[in-house]
């Protein structure tokens, strides 16, 4: 397999410029919340939308209507969206509220005193609202990816 081949993978190249593009849009999407421009939440996890969703969503569509729907090769990539999008707003969710709870603890034990304590980070997964966001922008932009770029 030749790199060449890679880059024509149009399955490929549309997730990962999906994946980018959800990355990307976490930034002004923050800033609304916050009314504060984080640069690092490009390079991060967890926030609106799940760049994760959007990424393993587009790849499985991508799949399908590349090698067909009714093919092994979608119906695996479409259980491993499934496992991935479970993991987020599952598992990953609850690590992030377990973060949450145990810096309110430390909180609450080094108040008034100059100890300088490192937080554990708190966003580690989505809502089910950020997932299916991930979900839904990985389907519209790769369906739109699949007809600005058609087969050659």
């Amino acid at each position: 397999m030749s790199l060449l081949a890679v880059l024509q993978n149009r399955a490929l190249i549309a997730a990962l410029i999906v994946w980018v593009l959800a990355q990307v849009v976490k930034l002004p999407l923050e800033y609304l919340r916050t009314r504060t421009w984080n640069w690092a939440i490009l390079l991060s996890v967890g926030g609106m939308p799940s760049s994760h969703s959007a990424l393993v969503s587009s790849a499985a569509y991508g799949i399908g209507l590349t090698a067909g729907f009714d093919s092994a090769v979608f119906a695996v990539s479409s259980v491993f969206a499934l496992i991935v999008v479970y993991d987020a707003t599952g598992i990953r969710r609850q690590a992030g509220r377990h973060a949450e709870i145990i810096n309110m603890m430390i909180q609450n034990l080094v108040e008034g005193h100059p100890l300088r304590q490192e937080e554990l980070r708190e966003v580690l997964g989505h809502s089910p609202g950020e997932a299916l966001a991930g979900v839904v922008m990985g389907l519209v932009l790769t369906q739109i990816f699949w007809w600005v770029y058609p087969a050659s």
